[in-house]
């Protein structure tokens, strides 16, 4: 497998400053940039995503007194989901000595893979990002953990075997693939590809072009086909527009499929009760009602400090950057156990996220026990051992309907090994050896 857009043409932007040396050790402060989207087409999943993120650093700074004793500062960048604008953000942002950064966007990720090698900044793209950064040996300043847009597409495609008695049963059947035409969404067909020749399913690829408002040419092509499954790669305005064009032609909400950044609540309530019964894949167990989201209730809304609706706390986009914020957190505390509670450099926050180490009573201890699966990263990989659930729309809100799914890590890996080579070198990386320790 290889990247569908090669990494190598953007090894011109290598040469530049880097970043500004840590901020000093009296500055009892981490600086977090959030480049948020709320404008735009996409507005709809950046604005719970920035949301969320910013509630769970509050809650640590109103709670907690931040981390360690260090407050914690963000500042947000609008970008728009426009790569170019994530760009400026970086350039600008990094400036303020950020202790690592986090894309929220493939493409911006495809973007700062090189650069991030020479600011030795830590770039977390979570659960999304360029795939084969997952293999750290070649890319240490990358981390796309729970799991990658290939693990996703093979628990997906695992998923749909046991729903068809096994996976031998996908012979001869066709799925359609219906994807943002961005980095983003090409990045699941290298390995749609190899699972459809292994399983013998015919694979149908259908690319929406952004910002995916007109999808009538590509449901009608499906009513034609008649796919047995369509799993959906959307994002925004295509999720919302995907849905209510599957509804319009019939095609049964059970066998359509999204990826865990096409499940949101935006997603579906504007297709009312015909969107009954689609699927998504998450990350976390649905729902706002865990000891952590009653403690951002009490100490950030209840003090007036909460970044949105009360209400909308607990969406599953909110819950995805509550996510993110705790996996930098425990991260940053995980460095600070080894390297003391001063102000964090470039090579101690990456050594802290590739010792990340979520147990179950750790997770416990955050909340957040049963809400996500224990997770550890390694030097090795930066996608760790995570699982995903797949959820299901009941008309008002989202349910479990599976267990938790291992992807096929003996498909993922391989390949993605052979990508993250190949790449690497053609940025002109070495392979660093995890054995060395900072």
């Amino acid at each position: 497998m290889k990247f569908k857009a090669s990494l190598s043409v953007l090894a011109a932007v290598m040469m530049f400053a880097p970043l500004t040396a840590p901020m000093a050790a009296d500055d009892k402060t981490l600086f977090f940039p959030v480049f948020a989207y709320r404008t735009g087409p996409y507005a709809s999943s950046g604005i719970p995503l920035a949301n969320g993120f910013v509630d769970y650093m509050t809650l640590l700074n109103e709670r907690d007194g931040g981390i360690n004793g260090f407050k914690i500062a963000f500042e947000e960048c609008e970008t728009e989901y426009k790569t170019d604008l994530g760009v400026e953000c970086y350039e600008r942002l990094k400036k303020k000595a950020p202790v690592l950064i986090n894309s929220w966007s493939t493409g911006l990720t495809y973007q700062l893979v090189p650069k991030a090698s020479v600011d030795n900044v830590v770039v977390h793209s979570i659960g999304a990002g360029v795939t084969a950064s997952a293999d750290g040996r070649w890319f240490p300043w990358i981390f796309n953990f729970p799991m990658t847009w290939w693990s996703q597409a093979s628990a997906v495609v695992k998923y749909i075997g046991q729903q068809e008695g096994g996976l031998d049963k996908l012979k001869g059947k066709k799925i359609a693939y219906v994807f943002h035409n961005s980095p983003y969404g090409k990045e699941a067909i290298s390995t749609l590809e190899a699972l459809a020749k292994r399983y013998g399913f015919e694979l149908i690829e259908l690319p929406v072009d952004h910002p995916g408002q007109e999808q009538k040419a590509t449901w009608l092509r499906i009513r034609r086909d008649n796919p047995a499954w369509v799993y959906l790669a959307g994002w925004g305005v295509m999720s919302q527009v995907a849905i209510k064009e599957a509804a319009a032609i019939g095609y049964p909400m059970r066998h359509l499929i999204g990826n865990w950044v096409t499940g949101s609540e935006a997603d579906l309530v504007p297709a009312g009760e015909a969107a009954k019964g689609y699927r998504s894949t998450a990350m976390n167990v649905p729902g706002g009602d865990f000891p952590v989201h009653r403690d951002i209730l009490k100490y950030v809304y209840g003090r007036g400090k909460g970044s949105g609706a009360r209400e909308r706390v607990g969406e599953v986009i909110y819950n995805r950057g509550l996510l993110n914020a705790m996996f930098n957190a425990e991260a940053i505390r995980t460095a600070m156990a080894k390297y003391g509670k001063g102000p964090l450099i470039g090579e101690k926050v990456r050594w802290g996220y590739e010792h990340l180490n979520l147990t179950e009573k750790r997770l416990e201890e955050l909340g957040m026990k049963n809400f996500i699966r224990p997770l550890a990263v390694s030097c090795e990989n930066h996608e760790g051992n995570g699982e995903l659930l797949i959820q299901e729309w009941d008309g008002s809100r989202w349910k479990v309907a599976s267990d938790w799914i291992e992807p096929m890590r003996d498909v993922v890996r391989p390949n993605l090994e052979r990508a993250a080579e190949e790449e690497g070198k053609k940025l002109g990386l070495t392979r660093h050896s995890c054995d060395k320790s900072l």
